[in-house]
């Protein structure tokens, strides 16, 4: 079909891939985005081409076992085509699923754009439950040799994503800014006393914030703290390298990873539904999904220029702007013969120029 061959070209300029490879990204970026799955015999179905469903399965399963390539090829195509503007602000989580006896749990560094965070870096463990030190900082040191050029206005992580080193690694050259949310049990030295978070902010009352006049060493490090008492009458509290005014918005912005996990999961591309049991496999299934993200975000944002999304009564968009994309790259993608010129279109913002 005409429009693979369309959809390769444009996406030549971004990869040093032979042409059959151009043509395979085609091919399941077209067929991903009409079903929504990561599921090797639901893909097959919908590739284009007079091939039998068998051969296109075996085809995706080549691809992945032998085809080696560096997803950060993929990763750096992606947030080139959205123009992401400096300073980017980063998140840093983990998600994990099961599948029979194996495990997924990928730990993932992304960059928020438009409430959304897009893959970059990341990191298969291969073990259940938290990061450690060490992998947080070989996950970093996979942005700074790949990414290290951008400037960074901070990097936001939850709870698990604390502890003495970590916090050296990160305030060491090149200086990381952060916003790492801390729990209410740990404590605080002010130069004269040491007392809990949950002590320090017991006054709080729902939606009320505050920032401590003064640093407080934790772990060693001298940091400005933020917090907030949250509706549910918890505690949001944030450890900061610099400007702690705005550090409970900043931190918010880390729920654009939240998002990410949701499209990639039961929100979009139903990752949990692949077989792939290899996490290098699983790696180059993530660097495509991203591209795809991207494409659907970036398309998104045209159409919400075009036709903004409608507001509901609370205040709500009627649909998220990554659905907004999917859901047109989708209706195209399913009426390929019937829609030429919207494919050329969303083909478009694919090119380099």
């Amino acid at each position: 079909m005409h429009q693979v061959t369309q959809l390769r070209d444009a996406l030549r300029p971004h990869l040093a891939w032979h042409g059959a490879r151009l043509t395979f990204l085609a091919l399941f970026l077209i067929a991903l985005l009409r079903v929504r799955s990561v599921n090797f015999a639901t893909l097959a179905q919908a590739f284009c081409g007079q091939a039998q469903t068998d051969s296109h399965y075996k085809r995706l399963q080549r691809f992945f076992r032998d085809y080696e390539f560096e997803p950060t090829a993929l990763t750096r195509a992606a947030v080139s085509l959205l123009n992401i503007p400096q300073p980017w602000v980063l998140s840093l989580d983990r998600t994990e699923w099961c599948f029979g006896q194996t495990v997924y749990n990928i730990l993932v560094l992304a960059v928020v754009h438009e409430g959304v965070a897009i893959p970059v870096v990341w990191q298969m463990l291969d073990k259940r439950g938290n990061s450690n030190t060490r992998e947080r900082m070989s996950l970093y040191s996979q942005w700074l040799k790949y990414f290290g050029h951008i400037e960074i206005d901070f990097l936001s992580a939850d709870r698990e994503f604390v502890g003495q080193y970590w916090f050296s690694y990160l305030k060491a050259a090149p200086n990381t800014p952060f916003r790492i949310r801390i729990r209410h049990n740990y404590r605080l030295f002010d130069g004269r006393r040491s007392l809990s978070v949950a002590t320090l902010f017991a006054n709080l009352t729902p939606s009320q914030q505050r920032v401590l006049r003064r640093r407080r060493r934790l772990w060693g490090h001298w940091v400005f703290i933020a917090a907030s008492r949250l509706e549910d009458g918890s505690l949001l509290v944030v450890a900061t390298t610099h400007k702690p005014r705005s550090a409970i918005a900043d931190y918010a912005k880390r729920w654009g990873i939240e998002t990410l996990f949701g499209i990639l999961k039961s929100r979009g591309f139903q990752l949990e539904d692949t077989h792939l049991r290899d996490g290098a496999r699983v790696s180059k299934l993530l660097a495509l999904l991203g591209l795809a993200l991207a494409w659907a975000l970036h398309v998104s944002l045209w159409q919400h220029q075009l036709k903004p999304l409608k507001l509901k009564a609370h205040g709500r968009r009627a649909k998220s702007l990554f659905r907004y994309g999917l859901d047109y790259l989708s209706n195209i993608m399913h009426n390929l013969d019937h829609k030429a010129e919207p494919f050329a279109q969303v083909v478009q913002f694919l090119s380099c120029t």
